[in-house]
């Protein structure tokens, strides 16, 4: 790794020593998370571009390795089981998420952006749509900073909530995928829950994101029908992830002998994930949290509010349950 020449190694050593430190065993996922926010807003981040991309290749390394230690089957359920029930939960919460974008006067785009990033997979899905929607760059920012710091608050919240609600793990993971935004989260709060609620949370939230792809060729067809979409946009990014963790699944579900190392394989990519989020946090800063602005923070933070409300009580009721 080179090192720019005006960044002093002094500067850089509460960095370096983060990093270490997220990858220790006795390391919460949560911690990491705070420890890297904490940094970036106080001491600042050096290598806040590097530290950006580095955090975007490892968190799909990381699914990825997590499929070593998971249950195709179990992968295949949470796709098939309350397909219509995800879809119609899409669909409510991107209504929800325009009504709340219309009656707080958020730019049309930015309040698209923030509804879908809460319907799906937060940032992932904002990456996804924004091209095609042809948003700005500036509404792409203050959508992915509004998902960023309600995911940093469903990280260290959720868990406490489950508990208090006395919630199962099973439960818990499923309320976890469907009412956090990201997948670092999503797996990061299933973590801190139990290994059971990781297991649910993930399966589910990746199943969740398939819908990306549809989503985004509605959401094209659209911007071609409103007559301003560019010729030029370019194509969507595609969750490549998705493949590699059914992939990995697969491999040790049918082939018995690898499910001890897929094992290690996963325990391995646990510490990667918790690195991962130390460095989301790492990238946070206060020209980011002014960016947000407050009428797309107040649009993101209540659509969150009610879909994690509506899931808890689904959840609670039995109306929702993993197959």
């Amino acid at each position: 790794m080179r090192i720019p020449t005006q960044v002093s190694p002094l500067a850089l050593l509460p960095l370096y020593l983060g990093a270490a430190l997220a990858l220790a065993p006795f390391t919460p996922a949560a911690a990491a998370l705070a420890g890297g926010a904490l940094l970036g807003l106080t001491l600042g981040n050096p290598l806040v571009s590097r530290t950006r991309a580095w955090s975007q290749q490892l968190l799909p390394l990381a699914v990825v390795g997590l499929g070593a230690d998971m249950n195709l089957r179990a992968v295949a359920r949470a796709g098939l089981h309350g397909l219509g029930i995800t879809a119609l939960s899409l669909v409510l919460v991107l209504a929800l998420g325009w009504w709340l974008a219309r009656l707080l006067k958020v730019e049309r785009d930015a309040g698209l952006l923030i509804a879908v990033g809460t319907a799906i997979c937060g940032g992932s899905a904002i990456a996804a749509v924004a091209p095609v929607l042809r948003a700005r760059e500036q509404e792409v920012s203050v959508a992915l900073a509004t998902v960023f710091l309600l995911n940093a608050a469903a990280l260290v919240i959720f868990p406490p909530l489950g508990h208090l609600s006395h919630l199962s793990q099973d439960a818990f993971g499923l309320w976890a995928a469907l009412a956090i935004h990201d997948t670092s989260s999503v797996v990061g709060a299933g973590l801190a829950f139990g290994p059971r609620a990781l297991e649910v949370a993930t399966t589910v939230k990746l199943a969740r994101a398939l819908w990306i792809v549809p989503l985004t060729l509605v959401i094209g067809w659209w911007v071609g029908r409103r007559g301003d979409a560019a010729p030029d946009a370019p194509p969507m990014k595609k969750p490549w992830f998705i493949a590699g963790f059914l992939l990995m699944a697969a491999l040790v579900t049918y082939l018995p002998a690898l499910q001890a190392p897929g094992h290690l394989v996963a325990v391995a990519a646990r510490r990667v994930l918790v690195l991962t989020l130390f460095l989301i946090g790492a990238g946070l800063s206060r020209e980011a949290l002014r960016s947000v602005g407050f009428r797309p923070f107040l649009q993101g933070l209540l659509l969150w509010v009610l879909v994690g409300i509506l899931g808890l009580g689904a959840v609670k009721v039995g109306l929702l349950t993993v197959g």
